[in-house]
């Protein structure tokens, strides 16, 4: 009877494994999906059922139509009788985008209160199916799905200032975010280096600010500026009708365009075309790229004209865009040429505006009150709160979650885009190897692990949150393939992140679907990453000792590494456990996929031992929320920063670095130091020089040395260590005080402070 038992529970088991592995590949997951046995095929007797009153359900049945004849040649007949059928019907009690799916070996029936539920029930068919056409029969396995989403705006953003892609692109663009069910495409249309929306009252936008010098085979930051004569080449537009267009195409797979003009900065292809809208008035050629010397990149705030300017072509813009919102930009405004605008600052006078922060809130508020009044709303980037948030303004967070908490907790919708990790235009592996990026690591994982409900926010605060979106700026993007590169596989763990429940994810089980999805980029000739293979390398502190975990996002990848410097090999300790630390070492690792090491270069990090390792450290200044390395602590964890800008590095803007680190009791040391980094493009700068001291009491200091910087401010990267050897002596607190920079001449940021970076203050 026991043996029997076994039996039938090996048996039972048996089959749930093999009902499990016939699971579909739909991403993002859905909510419920229970699996049947066998499969509706599709072929040329297949027809497609809905109620022929519905145009908007013939729009969505012609798509699906269209679709199946290009993968298959078979061409649906529909509301023909038929053996076996595809049937749209609409029932009003099932939620919002929502959507009930049930194949049998007969038919396929979709259920949902909109053809918008409908449309995503077909993108999880399609997702079953082969991706190009082939000899493949169109088999979809029998199961039953209920699905809905988890939040309303599922957004992708895609700049075209900086390059531009023409509508083609856009159309493919779209096609991809409609296959994971993302419903916001957030259009970047107007920036400093180009302007790409026809606006008939005002042609020169288009004819001037649309065009540049071509400088495309040169670094973004360090393209020289256009010059008097040479003719500007590279650029585009998009007429009106090229907009309607492409807003149907979008409108036919439930996805809503939020144009974006920006303003009141970021707009000198407005100013190169129109001088008279800047502060000084000055004529300009449209930039090339990112050198903003001696360039107008505002709208005067106290020039009238400006605000008529913008009120005629926002009037031409909201009839293109059905859109409920307008992005109204708002970010990264250098308010240093308000200061010095004798009409600015008259306005603020009058205005009764305390600073240009105010200044920037009454010009947004100002546009907002004309937005209203079209019956649209404004939603801007998060330095919109900056002098008081617009009354009815949503606000878009990238500059970390801070500026979304704030927003949600004035009852204000919100909009997750941080950049870490929603910026698309960062590296996604390597970034050995990779396609060149702007900078950061926002690998696939990280993407997926993130949840666009902060912790901070309570129930009530949490319905702020509209939802989430990825931003895709192209300073280095500068074709459809490499595009492609960048949003892909990305895409589609943002579509789960979502979408799908939070508990409902599973690493894991979507690296596994993610290789199906693998299969058919490659069979529709998309361009991909196929995977980070760099090890992540995670020091952390345990009952006061160093350990160091690794992790491969590689599916079924194993991890190879050495403590003593050398590559790994095949060969190499196979990481099994955390890892102590207890001296001072070089740890590099490896991914082993298939019994091959994957990636251009193992992944290494410094460890260095010494006296003040896991001691508390007291800061008279800040660390910038946007990067706080691994904690309060990180100057005395033992790991040293890389040439990667987002790891292991404490960042300062504007301020000094001073640091006190408490030893507990008196320490006999002769030597301190600080590991600085350099790194030119991203205006971070070693400091001017560095003072050590020290003190018994932590009242009364004693200067050791100041150490001045040895290196060129004007090198491009640089990791210096500044250090003070000297005689014996017994302490318990050292200070350590470092001088922040300003951007040198000749930066595009000359004059104004530059970013300080330390990793670790070693203690001997």
């Amino acid at each position: 009877m026991v043996l029997k038992k076994t039996v039938l529970l090996l048996f039972l088991l048996a089959s749930v494994l093999m009902n499990a592995q016939q699971q579909p590949s739909i991403i993002p997951k859905p909510v419920d999906l229970k699996m049947g046995n066998g499969n509706f095929t599709i072929d040329g007797n297949t027809t497609i059922q809905y109620d022929k009153s519905r145009k908007d359900l013939k729009a969505t049945a012609d798509f699906f139509a269209s679709y199946i004849k290009n993968i298959s040649g078979f061409s649906l007949k529909s509301n023909k009788a038929a053996a076996k059928k595809v049937e749209f019907v609409i029932e009003k009690s099932i939620q919002e985008e929502g959507y009930q799916l049930t194949v049998s070996l007969t038919a396929i029936v979709i259920k949902a209160s909109s053809p918008k539920g409908v449309f995503y029930g077909i993108q999880s068919i399609l997702q079953t199916l082969p991706a190009i056409r082939n000899n493949a029969a169109l088999e979809v396995p029998v199961m039953q799905v209920n699905d809905y989403p988890r939040f309303k705006w599922r957004g992708m953003h895609l700049d075209v200032s900086r390059h531009f892609f023409g509508p083609d692109m856009i159309k493919e663009y779209i096609d991809l975010m409609a296959s994971y069910k993302i419903n916001v495409f957030h259009w970047h249309l107007v920036d400093d280096q180009g302007w790409r929306i026809a606006i008939k009252k005002y042609p020169k936008l288009t004819e001037i600010g649309a065009w540049r010098v071509d400088n495309t085979n040169l670094n973004w930051r360090e393209r020289p500026q256009a010059k008097e004569g040479e003719k500007p080449t590279y650029g585009g537009f998009y007429t009106q009708e090229q907009i309607k267009e492409i807003v149907k195409y979008a409108a036919e797979r439930n996805i809503t365009i939020v144009p974006e003009i920006e303003m009141p900065g970021h707009v000198a292809s407005a100013i190169a075309s129109y001088p008279q809208l800047s502060c000084t008035q000055q004529p300009q050629l449209p930039m090339t790229g990112g050198n903003y010397s001696n360039m107008s990149s505002n709208y005067c705030a106290g020039n009238d004209e400006v605000f008529s300017f913008l009120e005629n072509v926002l009037a031409e813009v909201m009839p293109l865009f059905p859109s409920s919102y307008i992005h109204i930009g708002g970010d990264e405004v250098d308010k240093g040429p308000w200061n010095k605008c004798v009409r600015c600052q008259a306005r603020m006078k009058s205005e009764g505006l305390k600073d240009e922060h105010e200044l920037q809130s009454y010009f947004i508020k100002r546009i907002e009150k004309f937005v209203i009044s079209k019956k649209r709303k404004i939603i801007g980037w998060d330095e919109i709160l900056e002098g008081g948030l617009a009354p009815e303004a949503a606000v878009m967070s990238w500059r970390g979650e801070a500026g979304g908490i704030e927003a949600a907790k004035m009852k204000h919708n919100v909009v997750m885009t941080p950049g870490t990790p929603f910026y698309f235009d960062h590296y996604q592996a390597g970034p050995e190897g990779e396609l060149l990026a702007i900078g950061g690591f926002n690998t696939v994982k990280r993407v997926y692990d993130y949840d666009p409900i902060p912790k901070e926010l309570n129930k009530e605060d949490e319905a702020y949150i509209l939802g989430a979106q990825a931003s895709v700026w192209t300073e280095y993007i500068t074709t459809p393939e490499h595009l492609e590169y960048m949003v892909l596989p990305r895409m589609a763990a943002l579509a789960e992140v979502i979408w799908s429940p939070k508990e409902n994810k599973n690493w894991d089980n979507f690296n596994e679907r993610l290789q199906y999805h693998f299969k058919g980029y490659a069979q529709k000739g998309l361009h991909y990453s196929p995977g980070n293979f760099t090890v992540n390398v995670k020091p952390f502190s345990e009952n006061g000792q160093l350990l160091v975990s690794l992790f491969t996002e590689a599916l079924n990848g194993q991890i190879r590494y050495t403590t003593d410097g050398t590559e790994p090999t095949l060969q190499s300790e196979k990481y099994e456990k955390p890892i102590g630390i207890k001296s001072s070492l070089v740890l590099k690792a490896a991914t082993v996929v298939d019994g091959q090491i994957k990636g251009l270069q193992a992944a290494k990090q410094n460890f260095v031992m010494h006296k003040a390792i896991g001691n508390s450290v007291q800061y008279t200044n800040p660390v910038s929320q946007y990067y706080l390395a691994d904690g309060p602590n990180s100057l005395t964890d033992g790991v040293r920063g890389t040439n990667a800008v987002g790891k292991y590095w404490h960042g300062f803007s504007e301020k000094d670095m001073i640091a006190t680190i408490d030893l507990g009791q008196a320490t006999t040391i002769e030597n301190i130091s600080l590991g600085c980094l350099q790194n030119y493009s991203d205006w971070i700068f070693l400091p001017q020089s560095v003072k050590f001291e020290v003190s018994t009491d932590g009242k009364f200091f004693k200067e050791i040395k100041t150490v001045n910087n040895p290196v060129d401010i004007n090198q491009k990267s640089a990791v210096h260590n500044f250090s003070a050897t000297f005689t014996q002596e017994k302490v318990r607190y050292i200070k350590v005080t470092a001088k922040n920079n300003l951007c040198p001449p000749g930066h595009s940021g000359a004059g104004k402070p530059g970013w300080l970076f330390a990793d670790e203050i070693i203690v001997e």
